[in-house]
Order: structure tokens, then sequence, then C-alpha cells
């Protein structure tokens, strides 16, 4: 078997096997280390097929970044794991039948526009030649729009996974920094005014002690 044959073998059943554990794992923390494992998984398989751009750029964007802010959230927020699972026995046929249905649509498509397509048939490319180069005069010439529809999902994604750990909740302290702005010192700071205390009259010589330390006969 060819060496290029058998990696894509190895890293495609670990893609699917960390896919399945993302969704079946019941610690929501290792769901998202599997889908660290899927995107490194996913990455070989790019650098399999000589698209070394989109391979670095799924470890350093979705790897580096995404799953920072999505471990950053499942960390902040109060999820309830036996509520969320209530229910899940009762909706696994529909589930399961909804994922078969689309694994064959999925391999229908692929099989029907790529099953006979070998790889003799790709064209040689001059040594010269930059992937990176051709997929940005790509995105930014013909797809630039979709490129930057993808980005505004992005940014909204990220807003909305900030406002949910900033949600008020009870028992939890929070600033206000709204509040923290607005405050004046006569808010934090309040001057009292006390009556003065008369001085202690100084003792008198004959009820002071002695230089000597020997008290006087009475």
């Amino acid at each position: 078997m060819d060496p290029t044959v058998f990696f894509f073998y190895l890293f495609a059943a670990v893609t699917v096997f960390s896919a399945l554990r993302v969704v079946t794992a019941r610690n929501p923390v290792h769901s998202a280390l599997f889908l660290v494992l899927t995107f490194f998984s996913a990455a070989a398989i790019w650098l399999l097929l000589r698209a070394e751009f989109l391979a670095i750029t799924l470890v350093l964007v979705y790897i580096g970044a995404v799953m920072v802010l999505f471990l950053f959230v499942v960390m902040m927020l109060d999820i309830n794991v036996d509520r969320m699972r209530q229910g899940f026995w009762k909706n696994l046929p529909v589930a399961a039948f909804v994922g078969v249905v689309v694994v064959l649509e999925l391999i229908a498509v692929l099989w029907h526009q790529f099953g006979t397509i070998q790889a003799s048939y790709a064209p040689r490319l001059p040594a010269d030649y930059s992937n990176t180069k051709a997929l940005g005069a790509l995105i930014y010439t013909e797809y630039v729009y979709p490129f930057e529809i993808a980005a505004v999902i992005l940014l909204v994604a990220i807003v909305a996974a900030i406002a949910l750990t900033l949600r008020r909740r009870e028992g939890v302290k929070a600033q206000s920094v709204s509040e923290q702005v607005r405050v004046r010192s006569t808010d934090r700071v309040r001057l009292v005014k006390m009556p003065g205390r008369p001085a202690t009259p100084p003792a008198s010589a004959t009820t002071a002690a002695p230089a000597n330390g020997i008290e006087p006969q009475k």
C-alpha cells in the first residue's frame, strides 16, 4: 500500500473517532479537547493533499484561537450536564436516522463528483508554484463576499460567547464597569467633624514621683 494512502486512512479514522467523541463525551471540556484532536487530524489530511496553507491555518486559527474561546466559554458557563442529557435516549433514534441520511448523501455526492478521479489526472505544477498565492487570489477576487460573510459570522459568535459569560447569575459576584467609571470621591469618602477633646492637665509636683525613687513619708 502506498504510504500516502495508509496515512490518509489512519488520519481519517482518527478524525471520525474524535468527532464521534465530541458529541458522546460526558464532560464538555473533554468534548472540546476531542475537537482539538479532530482539527489536528484534519490538518494532517490537508498536508497529505499538499495544501500546507490550509493545514497551518486550521492549526493556528481554529486550534490556537477558536478552541481557546470554546474552552473559555465552557469553563465560565454553569452548564448542568444532567439537565442537558434529559431526553437523550428518547431522541436518539431520530437523531441516528438523520445522521445516517446525511452521511449517505455526502458519500453519494463525493462518489459522483470524485469517484472516478485518479491521482495521475492532476496536472503537474511548476517548481515555483505557491498554493498560498493561488488561494489568496481566489479568496480576494472570486470569493471575497463569502469570505467577508464568514468573518462577520465569526465576529458575532465571539461577541455572543462573551455576552453569555457576562450574564448576571445568582450567587456570583461581578463588577459593574459603568458604575466604576461614574464614581466620585464623595461617594467613597465622607469627612466627619467631631468635637475636640480638652487636653489633660499636667500632674502636680506633689503627686509626681521623686527623682530618687523614694516616696516621702506621710
